[in-house]
C-alpha cells in the first residue's frame, strides 16, 4: 500500500458521478452494512507505511475518528474536505510523501463494529477506505469509548519506514468527544484483533507505547455531545498534554490536521500556515489559530512522548 499519486481531478469526477446518480460517498454503511468491511478489519492485520521509488521519504499520518452518537457526521466532513487536506500537505509541501490512513472507533463493550482500520495510502484509495467505514452511531452512553483499543492497534500493529529507517514519528489524530476506558481489555483484543494477551494493558502504558512512535493528538470538535467538556479535556490533557486540542468549528478539522503536520515537520510556522489558508480561500483560520496557539513556535509536543532511539536508528529529530 502507499503507491500512486493523489488526484483532485479523480476525486472531483467521482463526486460528480455520485451527485448525478444520487449515490452516497458512504455507500457501504448507507446500504445497511452492520459488519466491518473486509479491507478495514483489524483482526490479524498490520498496517504499513513504506518507502518506495515513487515515495522515498514516506510520512505516515493516521486519522481515527469516533463514529458513535453525535460524532457520526465527522467522516462525512472529512470526506468532503479531502482535497483541501491533501492540497495543503502536497502543494504547500507540509510533508514529504504523506501516506494517510483513516479508521473509525466505537465502543467494544456494545457496538457491532467497534474498530475499523484502513490502509496507508498516497492516492485516491484513501477516499475508497473512507467510503467503506460503517457509521454505526452506537456507543454505550457512559461517556467512554474504545479509544484505548485503537491506540493499542496503532502501537502494536503498525509498521512505518519514517520510524524504522529515519527514527521519525508518524502523526496520529484521534477525533472524539469522550473518555477512553482505563485499560485495554485482553478479551476485546482477542476477539477483535486476534492477539492473545496474558493480561489487560493499563491505559497509561498503551499511551506511552503509542507516543513513542506517533505524535499523538486528540481533537475535540464543536457540535459533539461533550464539546467543551472540561472533564474530557482534562482527561486527555493528562495523557497527551497540549496535544489535546479543542476545535470550535468541525469544518476546520482538515486544516487543523494539515497545519499540525506542517508545524511538526518544521515546514511552516503558524503564521505562515494561516496565510496559506487565507490564500486557499479557507474560512478556518480563526479556529485553527485558536486551536494551535500553543504550537505557535512550530514544535508540537506530547505529554507522554520522549526521545527514543530505535535499533539501528539515529533518534527522533522531531520533538
Amino acid at each position: 500500500m502507499g503507491s500512486g499519486i493523489w488526484s483532485t481531478d479523480v476525486y472531483d469526477a467521482a463526486d460528480r458521478y455520485r451527485r448525478a446518480t444520487g449515490a452516497s460517498a458512504f455507500s457501504y454503511s448507507d446500504s445497511g452494512a452492520r459488519s466491518v468491511h473486509p479491507t478495514l478489519d483489524p483482526r490479524g492485520a498490520v498496517r504499513e507505511s513504506r518507502d518506495s521509488d515513487e515515495h522515498p521519504q514516506s510520512t505516515a499520518i493516521a486519522v481515527l475518528f469516533d463514529v458513535t452518537g453525535s460524532m457520526g457526521h465527522v467522516p462525512r466532513v472529512l470526506q468532503s474536505k479531502l482535497p483541501q487536506l491533501l492540497g495543503l500537505l502536497l502543494r504547500q509541501g507540509y510533508a514529504r510523501d504523506p501516506q494517510l490512513m483513516f479508521g473509525a472507533i466505537g465502543d467494544a463493550t456494545c457496538d457491532r463494529v467497534p474498530l475499523q482500520v484502513g490502509q496507508f495510502e498516497s492516492d485516491n484509495r484513501m477516499d475508497d477506505d473512507l467510503g467503506r467505514i460503517v457509521l454505526e452511531g452506537g456507543g454505550g452512553g457512559q461517556m467512554s469509548e474504545s479509544y484505548e483499543l485503537a491506540m493499542y492497534f496503532m502501537a502494536r500493529h503498525t509498521v512505518t519506514d519514517c520510524w524504522e529507517k529515519r527514527g521519525r514519528r508518524g502523526y496520529l489524530f484521534i477525533i472524539g468527544d469522550e473518555l477512553a476506558y482505563q485499560r485495554v481489555d485482553r478479551r476485546q483484543v482477542a476477539r477483535l484483533i486476534g492477539d492473545d494477551l496474558g493480561e489487560s494493558v493499563p491505559l497509561r502504558q498503551i499511551v506511552d507505547e503509542v507516543t513513542r512512535r506517533w505524535d499523538t493528538y486528540y481533537l475535540l470538535p464543536a457540535g459533539s455531545a461533550y464539546a467543551g467538556s472540561r472533564k474530557v479535556l482534562d482527561f486527555w490533557r493528562g495523557l497527551l498534554g497540549q496535544n489535546a486540542v479543542e476545535l470550535d468549528d468541525l469544518d476546520a478539522v482538515c486544516e487543523t490536521i494539515a497545519l499540525t503536520v506542517g508545524l511538526g515537520e518544521q515546514a511552516i510556522d503558524l503564521d505562515e500556515g494561516l496565510r496559506d489558508l487565507d490564500r486557499a480561500g479557507s474560512t478556518a483560520g480563526r479556529t485553527v489559530s485558536k486551536a494551535l496557539a500553543t504550537l505557535r513556535g512550530g514544535r508540537p509536543t506530547s505529554g507522554a512522548a520522549l526521545p527514543f532511539t530505535p535499533t539501528g536508528g539515529s533518534g527522533v529529530t522531531r520533538l
